[in-house]
């Protein structure tokens, strides 16, 4: 779930189009004109969305509308109307195949050419499903744009499909996923109202007015104007109450808990918190095709770093359901067993160290307080080798992520060997309790109040309070107001969640002492 209420009219997201069986083309000039209407109609959409950006006035705007344009002439190329038609009228394809066809001739000459090019071949995967679904006429797939606010309500949305909302998105509502899927997660960090595992949810028509409560998981189908009106209204008034809650983290009686930020890029920076506690960077490369230069690198980085101030990065936690095309990782019969996070380092040694040379140049440049964190570490001695990598490239603190038992079982020895732990609730409890973090009908198990769970993050902080150094947590649990004070009890430093959850984690905390924190952290394990 995604805290926050809203209500608008809901638009489902359409799937691409299966391709039917082909079929005998009776008439080739109704099939090449039916084909040159649907590319016809999907350059002047694009165009349409352009200018709408271009009016925008605002620099991301501008650059929507940049790539929007780029689109359009993609569509409207000559050569690809006469590729379709020549598919057509020599090879007796149908118009939906002759598209196809000739989308996938345009890609490969594209992806041949190498550099900017190359990227900008995957962009003909969305604009060939988008010119199929017109010409069969199935609705358009993708993130839909009405031209209005709405509730966008979908089967699932990829990573790359959440990062790119558009403001006109006022919630989502999916029909799978789990409540730490990473469509959950990226929409915690937009401050959208989300509801996941909303069964037949893809059932409600276009257009009925629903209602959406991300804290509570209540989806309303049906709201009458006045209705909605009110779960607007409510929204305002508790998003307002909220803006007012300012200051560092800390208990009743004064014990100080650092309340950070996670983010995925310099757009997700936000007032308000002591700094960020956890840089996706793997977001900022999501559809990338070819490895992003170093120079890209040190200037994604270094915007973060300027607004940020002190920031602890995540090296690429690849694999699983975040795929980095550009990686090329091999298929895997269980990728969340396989090859992810710093285990890539195994096949790919390379993309780390390119990474920390462009974080280490990017922190110099900025003079921000930086430090690093490796994900899915298992051992002492993969530990010891992230560090010595960014220490040898002047970061001076290193840490690791605790996300698998035998990190959190092992913490004294991980801790001997870097500067700080952070527990990434979200797969320790994955493999904790081996539930999938997607499966909507494994929640119960994936709850972070689990007694399993909660002794795992106790163990870790326990070995942080011997060494004397920081641990911290960056799961969803931390921005979870009824978990974060068991977190603080356990003895937990520092807690790092979406922007829009600080204000109810600093509320949580000021309402109880130190003492109360360990007593309710204390009664779920016996």
């Amino acid at each position: 779930m995604s805290r926050g209420r809203a209500a608008g009219p809901s638009v489902r997201m359409a799937a691409p189009p299966v391709l039917p069986a082909p079929r005998r083309v009776a008439d080739p000039d109704a099939e090449a004109a039916a084909a040159a209407k649907a590319l016809d109609t999907l350059a002047a959409d694009l165009e349409r969305r352009a200018a709408q950006a271009r009016a925008a006035d605002a620099e991301d705007a501008a650059e929507g509308a940049e790539i929007l344009e780029a689109l359009a002439m993609m569509a409207g190329d000559p050569m690809l109307r006469e590729q379709t038609e020549a598919h057509v009228r020599d090879d007796g394809l149908d118009a939906a195949h002759a598209l196809d066809a000739a989308f996938s001739a345009h890609k490969e000459a594209l992806a041949a050419l190498g550099g900017y090019l190359a990227e900008r071949a995957a962009d003909l995967d969305d604009l060939r499903a988008r010119a199929v679904a017109a010409v069969l006429g199935l609705p358009v797939p993708g993130v839909p744009d009405p031209g209005h606010p709405y509730v966008l309500v979908a089967e699932d949305l990829s990573p790359a499909d959440t990062v790119g909302l558009g403001p006109r998105v006022l919630a989502l509502v999916t029909e799978r996923g789990g409540p730490t899927s990473h469509t959950a997660i990226l929409a915690r960090g937009r401050g959208l109202p989300a509801v996941v595992a909303c069964a037949g949810v893809m059932d409600v028509p276009d257009g009925t007015v629903i209602g959406v409560d991300g804290l509570t998981g209540e989806v309303t189908v049906g709201l009458t104007e006045e209705e909605a009106d009110r779960v607007r209204d409510s929204d305002r008034r508790e998003r307002a109450r909220l803006a007012a809650s300012t200051g560092p983290g800390r208990t009743a009686d004064g014990h100080p808990v650092k309340l950070l930020h996670n983010i995925g890029s310099a757009a997700d920076l936000r007032p308000g918190a002591e700094g960020v506690g956890l840089f996706r960077t793997e977001f900022l490369f999501l559809d990338r095709r070819q490895p992003p230069s170093h120079e890209e690198q040190v200037a994604a980085y270094a915007r973060v770093f300027a607004g940020a101030g002190t920031v602890t990065v995540r090296t690429l936690d690849a694999g699983t359901d975040k795929p980095l095309p550009f990686l090329g990782l091999p298929a895997e019969p269980n990728p969340a067993l396989g090859v992810r996070g710093l285990r890539v380092d195994r096949v790919l040694p390379g993309v780390l160290d390119a990474q920390l040379d462009a974080i280490a140049e990017a922190a110099r440049a900025t003079g921000a307080d930086v430090r690093v964190m490796a994900p899915m570490v298992t051992t002492a001695r993969e530990a010891a080798d992230f560090a010595r990598r960014a220490r040898a490239r002047g970061i001076e603190r290193a840490g690791v992520m605790v996300e698998v038992p035998a990190a959190a079982l092992q913490a004294d020895e991980l801790l001997a060997e870097v500067d700080f732990l952070s527990i990434g609730t979200n797969d320790l409890a994955q493999y904790t309790f081996a539930a999938d973090r997607q499966h909507p009908g494994l929640s119960d198990l994936l709850d972070p109040a689990q007694p399993a769970l909660l002794r795992l993050v106790g163990m870790c902080a326990e070995a942080g309070r011997r060494a004397g150094k920081a641990v911290g947590v960056c799961g969803e649990a931390a921005g979870d107001p009824a978990v974060a004070p068991l977190l603080v009890g356990l003895g937990v430093s520092s807690l790092s969640m979406a922007p829009v959850c600080v204000p109810v984690v600093r509320e949580a905390l000021a309402a109880l002492t130190l003492r109360e924190c360990r007593e309710r952290a204390l009664a779920p394990l016996g």
